[in-house]
């Protein structure tokens, strides 16, 4: 069975915040901070380290 990728993370998202709660300020600075490093100079860096 294949899963749309943006489907899976909108899942995972969802039943992340359902049970775990985290506070809204966290998620809006994770969202956040991840827009931001990804257009960024330390994008090249970053995506060698996750691989």
């Amino acid at each position: 069975m294949q899963v749309p990728l943006w489907f899976a993370l909108l899942a995972v998202g969802y039943l992340g915040v359902k049970l775990i709660r985290p506070p809204a300020w966290l998620i809006g600075v994770l969202l956040l901070g991840g827009f931001f490093l990804a257009d960024s100079v330390l994008a090249p860096a970053i995506n060698a380290l996750v691989k």
